[in-house]
């Protein structure tokens, strides 16, 4: 915006504020008309006054000042410097600066600020950052990725992990999620298998990652698609463990993982673990003694099975979320009963597709026997364990794993960890390896701006850097050049003082 002085046929002089904006001049204001040059000097210095509160900045005067123009002239560069500014503190307080790799690091960056394929995060560094990468230079660095610095990658990740939380990882959480590929024809690594994401049909691969406490990642690893989830965690584990040195630790893994196997494999390397029970699946005598119980909002009680203690808790509020979620899948399939879109094919143990049994040879009904029997299962939730923790203490760690949800769902939808669009196993490969270090910075940024006592979050913090640029200027008649970060707006400025951006 500027501030033009528009002479009128009455020979009086209009003091107005304009935009140029989008292209057009556009009267966004007019503060005053008069033929006195003092009144309109005092127009004039209004206007200042009304764009610097609208802004934070005052204006150029592109019409009236020759000093303006000759400023404007000898800009050299705009860049954005914001996003580059903020992550740099963070990347350098992880200690991931020790890799030395300035192409893998502005992949990093791209990866959180605007995630895209490798061919477009060019476009976008070369036009907000003046940073010109060519594509299978990206390729190549993806090919040492792969090669060299996943095992340092992740040992700087668990360094810095192991120092945030008092020096010692004794508890970790391990879940598997699934990554499809839009394509047809699988191959060594990309294989159909079931999809968590509902994708049967396209090819994917399974990605199985271990955080800490407080969701901090400290190593993955893929699979192929096609391979259980429950035969992933061993692998991993055993791999971390050896590669610390790590005496005694505690898993805590959903019940998507358990297996009788998983469980005599843990014993028999020495693990302790809270898993997730499937108590429905349980023996007819334990799953008698379950729902004998008689637990108020909130009380546990243990029952033994073998050398194992199986923890049950009763939640009130889980019992009415169970009981809404039964409703509304019996709403569902009784729609889909009187469209008569339900055939024989239906009948499975898929979600609520459970509760349909076939009535003579075609019809299909709902079994509302089953129904109510489910309901007896509301509010329960069951923990296999070998700890000496108490019951609270078991539920409680155990809680902890949403975090580990919570991973996957900023990676998949913040970081948009896919589309994946590489198709040799090395470079998938050091996709997820970007990724996950996209996503350490990305927590190290939550818990600094905790520490801070911010009431940001880290995706309002990125935001916000991503409106703050830089402006390099060529001082006249000579070859010296000035760079000027611009902290403009109220929230520009509280970002650079929280984190010195200065």
């Amino acid at each position: 915006m500027f501030i033009r002085k528009k002479k009128n046929k009455s020979g009086k002089v209009s003091v107005q504020v304009i935009d140029k904006s989008s292209g057009k001049y556009k009267v966004v204001k007019t503060i005053g008309c008069s033929g006195n040059t003092i009144e309109i000097e005092k127009f004039y210095n209004q206007a200042r006054e009304w764009i610097k509160e609208q802004l934070g900045v005052l204006e150029f005067d592109f019409d009236g000042h020759a000093q303006t123009n000759k400023f404007i002239d000898n800009i050299e560069q705009i860049t954005v410097s914001g996003s580059t500014l903020l992550l740099n503190k963070i990347y350098d307080s992880i200690g991931f600066n020790q890799l030395n790799n300035q192409i893998f690091k502005l992949l990093v960056f791209a990866r959180i600020v605007f995630p895209r394929s490798k061919l477009k995060t060019t476009e976008l560094l070369s036009k907000y950052y003046d940073v010109d990468i060519n594509v299978y230079k990206i390729y190549r660095e993806l090919d040492e990725i792969y090669d060299k610095q996943k095992s340092l990658i992740e040992q700087i990740s668990y360094r810095h992990t192991k120092e945030i939380l008092g020096g010692k990882i004794s508890i970790v959480f391990y879940d598997v999620t699934t990554l499809y590929f839009e394509i047809d024809n699988e191959d060594e690594i990309r294989k159909r298998g079931f999809s968590k994401e509902g994708k049967h049909q396209n090819p994917q691969i399974i990605l199985g990652l271990l955080v800490s406490l407080d969701g901090y990642p400290l190593a993955y690893e893929i699979f192929e698609g096609n391979k259980f989830e429950g035969h992933t965690m061993l692998p991993v584990i055993e791999r971390f463990r050896k590669k610390y040195r790590i005496d005694k630790l505690v898993i805590i893994a959903d019940s998507g993982l358990l297996s009788m196997q998983n469980i005599e494999k843990l014993k028999e390397k020495g693990y302790e673990f809270i898993l997730g029970a499937r108590i429905k699946n349980e023996k007819e005598q334990i799953k008698e003694k379950v729902l004998s119980l008689s637990l108020f909002d909130g009380e546990n009680a243990v029952l033994k099975k073998g050398d194992l203690n199986l923890v049950i808790n009763y939640s009130k509020k889980r019992a009415e979320r169970d009981k809404f979620n039964r409703l509304r899948g019996l709403k569902r399939l009784e729609k889909q009963i009187s469209s008569g879109k339900l055939t024989k094919a239906n009948i499975n143990n898929r979600g609520y597709n459970k509760y349909l049994k076939l009535d003579g040879e075609i019809k299909v009904s709902i079994d509302k026997e089953k129904f109510e029997e489910d309901g007896k299962w509301d509010g329960l939730k069951g923990y296999i364990t070998n700890t000496d923790l108490s019951e609270e203490e078991i539920i409680d760690n155990y809680k902890h794993l949403w975090k580990i949800e919570k991973a996957f769902r900023i990676s998949k939808h913040d970081l948009r960890i896919r589309p994946i669009y590489h198709r040799l196993q090395k470079r998938i490969e050091a996709h997820i390896t970007i990724s996950f270090v996209a996503y350490k910075v990305y927590k190290e940024l939550e818990r600094q701006l905790k520490l801070l006592n911010s009431n940001i979050t880290p995706e309002k913090a990125i935001e916000i850097s991503k409106t703050i640029y830089s402006i390099k200027v060529r001082v006249p008649n000579s070859d010296i050049c000035i760079t000027k970060n611009l902290f403009l707006t109220e929230q520009q400025k509280y970002l650079a003082k929280i984190f010195n951006l200065e």
